[in-house]
């Protein structure tokens, strides 16, 4: 008789916040971040999933079902462009309209001379990062909303309250979505929360790759000030949107911050000082943040263990996953490290050798969570999938006796993380924004315009600011997650 899927999920939670704390569970947990993958499989388009979250959830549900693995991520086609399209953004290529239907979702960086931010915008950017990016970035990326001095329309009010309306459509379906994993498929929710480093973010979504390559040169005092005055912000997002029982990490999506993107000296310059603040605040307040290390890493491997033990979780992308555990499993638990290359078009005979040698090198002591290297979309082989899972299932067990009962604690919450958390930084000492994060139009600026407050007081203010808030997740979450 099969297990109930309560007592399932228990068992897969348990066995993936063991093996993410860098300790041995019973068995390796599996946590494929399967994104179109999840079409193919379920008989659906690229167009499908992205366009109608509601299809990229029975797609995830399907493959949770039919799979025996023990986390996912509740919708991994994350950006829907129902969304994209409602606010006009512009630089996503949307299946069916601008690219084939058949084609997944993709990010189009704008020419040079057309980015989002221009090189003489960095004191705007520094001053007020929220005002910024209402009052310059989001007229530029948007084909809807009107640029501020220009009369409004009606197209940029109705984009403006759709758009943030099916924002909050799209975050609150997340939980029921969850919920259903754990109730119908005994499967976990792999991450919670998102983060960018504050360098990523000005080459993803402001300047692009080659202005701020320019401007690394011409004013490296304005990128590493900008840098900073993103830093809290980013940190706000992780934190109000990270996994509330501390069990599962931040996501952290790694993109442009290594050697050769950048130089060893600007990485220590610049990537470095504004990332590690961030990091060490989450870890702080009793967040893992899983580096999602998309590309080449290696070289900064000696610099990462400079983090707390425990704190991060490295995922394995186009490094060498033995070369990655060699350096870093002693501090770190290890994720990924599969070829996508060769789950799309090796031989079955070949996944299985390939997931052989990493359960024989890097998975015998535990702290290795089985995934591919990156995201996997619908070239990934439904065949190659399944000798994964399989292979993994019958080789990936751990002798009775070899490993401990795990304790019900998030891996946060060990005796040696809570001293560690203790001595970090964080953000401690790092300048205080004039606008906070979380907050459009601070109280004292709306007070001046209020008559006097009778009554309670402080109700008022903390009704203004709670909704005030909701304003800013909105257009940090346009930056960081469409």
């Amino acid at each position: 008789m099969g297990k109930d899927m309560e007592t399932l999920y228990n068992e897969r939670l348990s066995r993936y916040v063991t093996a993410l704390r860098n300790e041995k569970p019973d068995m390796i947990p599996i946590r494929p971040f399967v994104a179109e993958f999840t079409a193919k499989y379920a008989g659906m388009t690229c167009q499908d999933v992205a366009h109608d979250y509601t299809r990229a959830f029975e797609a995830a549900v399907k493959c949770a079902k039919d799979f025996d693995w023990d986390a996912v991520v509740a919708n991994m086609v994350y950006v829907w462009t129902g969304l994209a399209q409602a606010a006009g953004l512009r630089y996503y290529g949307i299946p069916g309209i601008n690219i084939p239907h058949t084609t997944g979702f993709n990010y189009i960086e704008p020419p040079e001379d057309q980015a989002f931010m221009h090189e003489d915008e960095y004191d705007e950017l520094i001053d007020d990062p929220t005002g910024f990016l209402y009052n310059t970035w989001l007229p530029r990326v948007s084909t809807e909303v009107s640029k501020i001095g220009e009369p409004s329309t009606y197209q940029n009010n109705v984009a403006l309250v759709k758009s943030a309306m099916a924002m909050m459509q799209y975050f609150y379906a997340f939980g029921p979505q969850i919920a259903r994993l754990k109730s119908e498929c005994g499967t976990a929710s792999a991450i919670a929360g998102i983060f960018k480093s504050p360098f990523d973010i000005i080459a993803d979504k402001m300047r692009g790759y080659l202005g701020l390559t320019m401007d690394m040169q011409t004013q490296p005092e304005k990128v590493l000030k900008a840098a900073e005055a993103i830093m809290p912000h980013m940190v706000n997002v992780g934190l109000t949107t990270a996994d509330p029982n501390k069990q599962v990490p931040i996501g952290y999506w790694m993109h442009r911050g290594c050697v050769p993107f950048i130089n060893p000296q600007q990485f220590d310059s610049h990537y470095w000082p504004t990332l590690k603040p961030c990091i060490e605040e989450f870890w702080k307040h009793g967040h893992q943040t899983m580096f999602y290390a998309e590309g080449k890493w290696n070289y900064h491997f000696d610099t990462f263990r400079e983090l707390p033990e425990r704190s991060i979780v490295f995922h394995c992308d186009q490094d060498d996953v033995f070369e990655a555990h060699r350096k870093l499993h002693d501090r770190f638990a290890i994720s990924g490290g599969i070829p996508n290359m060769l789950l799309s078009y090796g031989a079955p005979e070949e996944v299985r050798e390939f997931v052989l040698r990493v359960i024989n090198e890097v998975a015998p002591n535990g702290g290795y969570i089985m995934d591919a290297g990156a995201i996997m979309q619908d070239d990934t082989s439904i065949e190659n999938m399944k000798m994964l899972t399989q292979v993994c299932r019958e080789h990936g067990v751990y002798s009775a006796g070899s490993y401990e009962t795990p304790t019900a604690t998030p891996p946060c919450d060990l005796p040696s993380s809570v001293a560690s958390r203790e001595k970090v930084t964080g953000m401690a000492g790092q300048p205080t924004p004039r606008v906070k994060p979380g907050a459009c139009l601070p109280w004292e600026e709306r007070l001046k315009d209020l008559p006097e407050i009778t009554g309670d007081k402080a109700l008022v203010q903390q009704v203004w600011e709670d909704v005030d808030s909701l304003g800013n997740m909105y257009i940090w979450q346009l930056l960081l997650s469409f």
